[in-house]
């Protein structure tokens, strides 16, 4: 239990400029099913929960809409939700003028903004994208062609940092390796099937941190009973910011990791003891 504790805490929840489009009339007119056979109805809901977020939605929403290219050129159909989790600054504006469809989660606790932002999705597939992220169109094509497979259930992606640190990029690095090996999923970037993530039960509404963690293990247990697989994409890594290192003293980040170890409980059930995703510092 330790071990992936400790490596959730390691994990960062929170780009690519690849240029896309939609398909013209003629190309979506000639859409035929591919072996999905999703055509004419939403394949994909794509959820960003922020919590204040004003400074990095904007340019995160902009990078998720051009790299959902990779989707529209499938003729699949794509809905961006953001759910405002409580937001006192413009998140909501800036998620409404880039048309995204918003909803609201009075509680502070990125489990309920995933969950709340899930409930609202018609797609048959879930991608999670944290506000302070940028996914390309590569990394797209390749969950694509995950769900195109049809031989996994759910997902998640090795990350990169948006600035050369060398501590952070070290942490990093071995949250990728583990990150592969256990099949455990970080919570800035997670596909899912929308089936299976409400057989679950969806997030932990318990875990004010490492949420991403608890799913990764139900949803591996539930792959076994199904013949399928969980996958952790490495070809194109989520561009993720670094703001946490820089926001936070190293002395905060080992603080929160010791106590964790010693009483994991009451570490990430309490707002107030994961106060480094929870706090407002932006």
């Amino acid at each position: 239990m330790r071990r992936w504790i400790r490596s959730a805490i390691v994990g960062f929840r929170g780009a690519s400029t690849a240029t896309s489009r939609a398909p013209t009339l003629r190309e979506t007119a000639s859409c035929k099913p591919g072996r999905s056979g999703y055509v004419g109805r939403v394949q994909v809901s794509v959820i960003v929960p922020a919590f204040n977020e004003g400074k990095l939605l904007g340019a995160s929403l902009a990078e998720i809409q051009r790299a959902t290219g990779a989707f529209t050129r499938l003729c699949w159909e794509v809905e961006l939700i953001v759910c405002d989790n409580n937001s006192t600054d413009c998140t909501a504006d800036i998620a409404r003028a880039a048309g995204a469809k918003i909803v609201f989660e009075p509680v502070n606790q990125i489990a309920r903004a995933r969950n709340a932002g899930a409930a609202a999705a018609a797609g048959d597939w879930l991608i999670f994208v944290d506000a302070d992220s940028h996914p390309s169109e590569e990394l797209f094509a390749d969950v694509a062609a995950q769900i195109r497979a049809g031989r996994c259930l759910a997902g998640g992606v090795t990350i990169r940092l948006d600035e050369t640190m060398f501590l952070p990029g070290l942490i990093t690095r071995f949250w990728n390796g583990v990150s592969r090996w256990q099949r455990l999923m970080a919570g800035s970037f997670i596909f899912v099937e929308a089936a299976a993530f409400r057989q679950v039960g969806g997030f932990s509404r318990e875990l004010f941190a490492a949420e991403e963690i608890d799913l990764s293990q139900r949803l591996k247990k539930l792959a076994r009973g199904t013949g399928r697989g969980i996958v952790i994409l490495h070809r194109h890594p989520l561009m993720t910011s670094a703001r946490k290192m820089r926001l936070y003293t190293a002395r905060e980040h080992l603080g929160f990791l010791v106590r964790a170890l010693f009483n994991q409980r009451r570490m990430l059930t309490s707002r107030e003891a994961a106060f480094i995703w929870y706090d407002g510092r932006r």
